[in-house]
């Protein structure tokens, strides 16, 4: 790893130091307590396939992952998607405080095999992000078309138009069962909303911008899940 790649590498484990903190935050704050085991698995989980994904990323596609360091409402270029990104950070911070909030006052309880279905769910949404990551080094963490970009058919996105929604929606909807927490999976519908909402405009743009999208869009039907949407 080179020096350029080095700090790459250091301001993207910044970030996610910073992402798992705040997550920290709402899950243990939330829950009023640090003996919440399901909590530290799960952080624990999230925190090491993160990293394992941005150290694959800073050996073999350094810019892809400099892409993936600029996120957020702030980064984003497009009005709609500095709403639209706004909106779904308080969304996935709720499925967090709410399973916390859960742990807290005892609403509902949860067997133990549901939370190791939970677990399993984060780590196979993890792995759709990361083949996803694999076969198009132009998944940017905001809406943007580069001048190099070209339309991906293969792999995941041969078989629907949004794999990484897809993943990430597996992911999340895992986080409230990985915490023992049925209440919390009444956060999955909001933040399926924002996702759904952001991919309807992110095709509005890509239409408009990327070459070869309209095309795609004929030939792939699905846009999240194969025969159904």
């Amino acid at each position: 790893m080179d020096a350029v790649s080095g700090r790459l590498m250091f301001k993207a484990a910044l970030g996610l130091i910073n992402l798992v903190f705040v997550l920290g935050i709402g899950l243990f704050g939330s829950a009023g307590t640090l003996r919440f085991v399901e909590g530290w698995v799960f952080l624990g989980l999230f925190a090491a396939a993160s990293l394992a994904i941005t150290i694959y990323l800073a050996r073999t596609d350094p810019a892809l992952l400099a892409r993936r360091t600029q996120a957020g409402p702030v980064a984003e270029k497009e009005r709609s998607q500095k709403v639209i990104q706004g909106i779904a950070s308080v969304t996935f911070l709720s499925m967090v405080v709410v399973p916390g909030l859960d742990h807290r006052f005892g609403w509902s309880h949860t067997a133990l095999p549901v939370v190791v279905v939970g677990d399993a769910l984060v780590l196979v949404g993890f792995l759709f992000v990361f083949l996803v990551f694999r076969k198009n080094t132009f998944t940017s963490s905001v809406i943007e078309v580069t001048a190099e970009q070209r339309v991906i058919d293969s792999g995941p996105y041969a078989v629907v138009r949004h794999p990484m929604y897809a993943g990430a929606l597996v992911l999340v909807a895992g986080i409230p069962m990985a915490l023992g927490s049925l209440v919390g999976l009444a956060t999955f519908p909001p933040f399926a909303a924002v996702i759904i909402w952001r991919l309807l405009d992110e095709e509005r743009f890509l239409l408009a911008r990327l070459g070869g999208y309209a095309v795609y869009r004929q030939k792939i039907r699905w846009r999240l899940v194969p025969r159904i949407w």
